[in-house]
């Protein structure tokens, strides 16, 4: 329903349909349909994958996302929500995350629909994403776990700290697919906020209702906050909006703190760093900052927060601007070494022209030297395009 409503808005299908197909999985296919649900004109989509009974590891999914060549910010939100699920799942069935098996979240279809949903928000430039409180049925539902309380553990859980309110409906009226996108993409919750509306879609379930109208309402439009000057608004780009979030620390060691970091970045942070500072009392410190992508805010914050120990984190929200650039692929020797290439600049990926140099028993600023020479050897001055798309 999130994918359809999406589709439903705008976002273009065949774009969102080409980012699906770099996700290694096979003998799928959607059907979108424009249908009505409670009278409101509304899009469904049917995933088509063969039955299976089996279940699929976490860690398959994970290693499969990231493995696709999807963009960044697609990879980044897939990963996130799919990591959600799977922490919970993890505390509900008492096994490490490791070894966490999705049933119904692991079919194709669920990956499809999570996939799909983050690619059509890149489609549509979605940069944020804030929810109404959300909608709880009652009963039981059947589950490849058995009869399950309505609404699932699972469910439940993804919610914490989400507002929510129940109808006396005997239906699932969120799914764990459903919390999972709210839990790792939701930067807030509450009424719409202050925004200029560009358009609505409306993604239909596939039950009738009656006295409801079984959609899912995404409504897109810009905001800005009352009093704020936007870069865009004096002329400039408007930027990406990141978070940065920060911890001080008075009783962390070396070898945590180098940990945190790295646990950061492997999580998606765009950057993280550690400042020395002097604390209260003349105690020695120091601040872990993270910037983040808006979109995943809240999932780094508890892990900085797990990781450092701290009890408190400052979140501010920022805009950042980078240059366009492209990924190039050089040779030095026999060894391959990507080049990142920006209006004005070119530098070695330092991984490649470290394992190049490994191999070569070349230093390593000479393998980047020459990696560098490489690319301007094969794009003379008078072929380098003046910006980058």
């Amino acid at each position: 329903m999130a994918l359809a409503s999406l589709l439903d808005a705008g976002a273009d299908f065949d774009e969102v349909r080409a980012m699906l197909a770099l996700v290694p999985i096979d003998d799928w296919h959607i059907e979108v349909a424009p249908v009505l649900r409670g009278g409101v004109a509304a899009t469904r989509i049917q995933v088509f994958s063969p039955p299976t009974d089996t279940s699929r590891p976490y860690l398959d999914i994970a290693r499969m996302i990231d493995k696709a060549l999807l963009p960044p910010r697609v990879q980044r939100r897939s990963l996130a929500t799919f990591e959600a699920i799977a922490h919970v799942e993890s505390r509900i069935h008492r096994c490490p995350v490791d070894e966490v098996h999705f049933h119904e979240v692991g079919g194709i279809d669920s990956i499809v629909d999570i996939v799909g949903t983050c690619a059509a928000l890149e489609v549509l430039g979605i940069d944020q994403i804030r929810a109404s409180p959300v909608a709880l049925g009652v009963g039981t539902i059947a589950t490849a776990h058995g009869v399950l309380p309505n609404p699932a553990p699972a469910v439940m859980a993804l919610l914490a700290g989400a507002p929510t309110y129940g109808r006396d409906l005997g239906v699932e009226l969120t799914t764990p697919t459903g919390a999972g996108f709210l839990a790792a993409l939701a930067t807030g919750f509450g009424p719409l906020p202050p925004m200029t509306v560009e358009t609505a879609g409306y993604g239909a379930g596939t039950r009738e209702i009656d006295g409801l109208a079984n959609v899912v309402q995404v409504v897109i439009g810009a905001g800005q906050v009352e009093g704020e000057t936007s870069f865009a608004a004096l002329g400039g780009d408007p930027g990406q909006p990141v978070s940065l979030l920060e911890v001080n620390v008075d009783d962390v060691t070396g070898e945590v703190l180098a940990h945190a970091v790295a646990t950061l970045l492997d999580h998606g942070a765009l950057d993280a760093w550690v400042t020395p500072i002097m604390m209260k009392k003349g105690r020695p410190g120091h601040c872990v900052s993270v910037l983040v992508d808006a979109a995943i805010g809240a999932g780094l914050a508890a892990l900085l927060a797990s990781e450092t120990g701290s009890l408190g984190i400052r979140w501010s929200d920022w805009q950042r601007r980078i240059s366009a650039r492209q990924i190039h692929d050089v040779e030095v020797g026999t060894q391959a070494v990507r080049v990142k290439v920006s209006p004005g600049r070119v530098k070695a990926e330092h991984d490649d022209a470290a394992v190049a140099a490994e191999s070569s028993g070349l230093p390593l600023r000479e393998v980047s030297r020459r990696a560098e020479e490489a690319w301007h050897r094969s794009n003379p001055p008078g072929d380098q395009p003046r910006g980058l798309a």
